[in-house]
């Protein structure tokens, strides 16, 4: 997926990808967190705010109005949010996969890596593009 790698890749997202999310204020989740790059496997501390549905990062932990996020990761794109330590031999790893892509990130800690699994989660399923309005199912109305 060009956009989850444009982002992995360190590429500038285009402010149509972050417009009308105020992602400066109030998250849902925000902490700092180790990425990997796509192209090079460098990995790099940046601060990752995850709000509406979208997961943001910046080089440093002052967000303001007029931050420019250095990556956007559309997470209603995304099918899983798991633990990676097996993957990439590395404590407190997790991985975001789509259909195509998969990226790694490291937290700081066991709790932490949990609390980003379960809100990145969360934002998967809430923003989910598979299941729409009209295929939501009530279990409980009876007929």
């Amino acid at each position: 997926m060009e956009g989850l790698w444009r982002a992995a890749a360190g590429l500038d997202p285009k402010p149509e990808d972050y417009e009308g999310v105020d992602f400066w204020s109030t998250p849902e989740r925000a902490g700092w967190l180790t990425k990997q790059g796509e192209y090079i496997k460098t990995w790099r501390r940046r601060w990752f705010v995850l709000k509406r549905g979208k997961l943001f990062w910046f080089k440093d932990s002052y967000v303001t109005h007029d931050s420019k996020p250095r990556g956007v990761i559309p997470v209603g794109t995304c099918l899983t949010v798991k633990g990676a330590e097996d993957v990439l031999n590395k404590q407190f790893a997790f991985e975001l996969s789509t259909n195509r892509d998969t990226m790694y990130f490291i937290a700081d800690s066991e709790k932490e890596k949990e609390e980003w699994i379960n809100s990145i989660g969360r934002s998967i399923v809430q923003h989910s593009r598979s299941v729409t309005d009209s295929e939501v199912v009530d279990y409980d109305c009876k007929r």
